[in-house]
């Protein structure tokens, strides 16, 4: 008896380390594998990479009829994951255009994190896209003024006014702007446009959007 006990208390242990060595973000990296084993993704389609704002995008495919989406945002990823996964969220695929929503999360994750730190974050991402497709349009949207994170605009404005002067001197890039559209009259951010956790924005915030992306897709 105590052999059998001893032998689950072990594989327990064995269990339990195995699923503290995964790394974070995983499971849904596994998951993008799994869909892409059933159902060879499309080529030529638009990729969409990122963080939660595109994760919870879910009928993203809808608000641009005939287009080809693939969305592989994941979690609340930062773009420290985007470079550790790049092989795992690029190799698969061969898109006609790239698009990224990421960076929120960098400075949620560490409020004194520098907006260099961000943008060279991104700009690592950036050469690992181009390294593989050097040719495609690659496109950022621009870091949303979440309601709940009021203390990080500083960072995120800075963030994006040097990710969008990077952007522009790109061939076959686009820095998309979203934060005007996500104004009230006044400038001041539409809080109406955020779910409760005032993070995540609603369908008519979804709509905003798109009708800025549209315009942009290939």
């Amino acid at each position: 008896m105590k052999k059998i006990i001893s032998a689950f208390l072990l594989l327990t242990s064995i269990l339990i380390f195995s699923q503290k060595e995964k790394p974070m973000f995983w499971q849904d990296i596994e998951n993008f594998k799994k869909s892409d084993l059933k159902k060879s993704p499309p080529k030529n389609a638009i990729l969409l990479i990122g963080s939660s704002s595109f994760t919870k995008w879910q009928d993203v495919a809808d608000y641009f009829p005939g287009k080809i989406i693939i969305n592989r945002g994941f979690g609340g990823s930062r773009l420290t994951d985007l470079n550790f996964y790049s092989e795992d969220l690029l190799k698969p695929y061969q898109p006609k255009q790239i698009i990224i929503y990421c960076g929120e999360n960098d400075f949620a994750d560490d409020e004194r994190l520098k907006a260099d730190v961000v943008v060279d974050r991104f700009k690592t991402f950036y050469i690992k896209i181009r390294e593989k497709f050097p040719n495609i349009e690659v496109d950022y949207i621009s870091i949303k003024y979440s309601p709940s994170r009021e203390k990080l605009w500083p960072q995120m404005t800075e963030a994006n006014e040097k990710i969008a002067k990077f952007m522009k001197k790109e061939k076959n890039a686009e820095f998309i702007d979203i934060t005007k559209t996500m104004n009230d009259s006044n400038g001041n951010v539409r809080k109406d446009l955020f779910l409760n956790d005032m993070l995540h924005i609603t369908p008519e915030g979804y709509q905003l959007w798109a009708k800025v992306i549209k315009s942009y897709l290939k």
